[in-house]
């Protein structure tokens, strides 16, 4: 343990790893989503691509106990259980992508992700159709290839998911739901793949702090009053952190 401890002290751009997730953790505070939007890319930078995926599930199962009890209380089981059972097949088919794919491509590929989303999301755009078993199918199945893949879990369910809002507090139960079932899924492929040792872990265990503490203050300060405001100024963030992290910068 502590050589594990020492070895995770010394881990490539710690000091900017925590600056951006305790960042991410207030931007979540205040809009409900971004987390891995903001820190993948930065944490590409510094680390492969399998321990940033296994970061980012890692610090969202911490992060989601709190949410989940509740959330569960609210959720459809019987829809977050089809879109899980999707991703649980097509995570282990995303962290083989990124085990095939040069670290560069998948930096280029969590660009294009977080660019397309950030852009649905800002410019309001909804699915008008009807979103059935086939389609939840597919979304499930689509989040767990692009999550064990990049670690982008939300991205997916935000464009095409939360796209058809009905009932927004349970449309909200089930995303946490499902995404806190989808990290456990990541987490456990990678461990039991053999891409994440004790070193990560203790990353990840740092990480999840600071990320817990700063997104209950954004929770805590946020104000319906000012939301447009937080939402400009996370949009903003979000950006940045694409934009300085292209490869085109190296």
């Amino acid at each position: 343990m502590p050589e594990a401890l020492s070895a995770a002290l010394e881990t490539p751009g710690l000091a900017w790893l925590l600056l951006t997730i305790s960042v991410a953790g207030l931007v979540r505070g205040f809009t409900g989503f971004g987390t891995a939007m903001i820190f993948v890319p930065i944490g590409a930078q510094f680390l492969p691509t399998a321990d940033v995926v296994f970061l980012m599930a890692t610090t969202g199962v911490f992060s989601t106990a709190a949410l989940f009890p509740s959330a569960w209380k609210q959720a459809d089981k019987s829809e977050v259980g089809a879109l899980a059972m999707a991703a649980g097949i097509t995570v282990p088919i995303g962290i083989w992508m990124m085990m095939q794919l040069d670290g560069l491509v998948l930096r280029w590929l969590v660009s294009v992700v977080i660019g397309v989303t950030l852009v649905v999301v800002i410019t309001g755009w909804r699915w008008q159709g009807k979103i059935g078993w086939p389609g939840r199918f597919a979304i499930g199945g689509a989040a767990g290839t692009v999550g064990g893949m990049t670690g982008l879990t939300g991205p997916v369910v935000i464009v095409f998911y939360l796209a058809n809002v009905r009932d927004v507090s349970r449309v909200r139960a089930n995303t946490i739901v499902f995404l806190a079932a989808l990290d456990v899924v990541i987490v456990t492929n990678l461990v039991f793949g053999g891409f994440a040792g004790m070193e990560t872990l203790m990353v990840a265990l740092m990480l999840s702090l600071p990320y817990l503490i700063t997104t209950l203050i954004g929770k805590a300060l946020f104000d319906p009053k000012l939301e447009k405001i937080y939402r400009v100024a996370s949009y903003s963030v979000i950006g940045l952190a694409v934009l300085t992290s292209l490869p085109l910068f190296d």
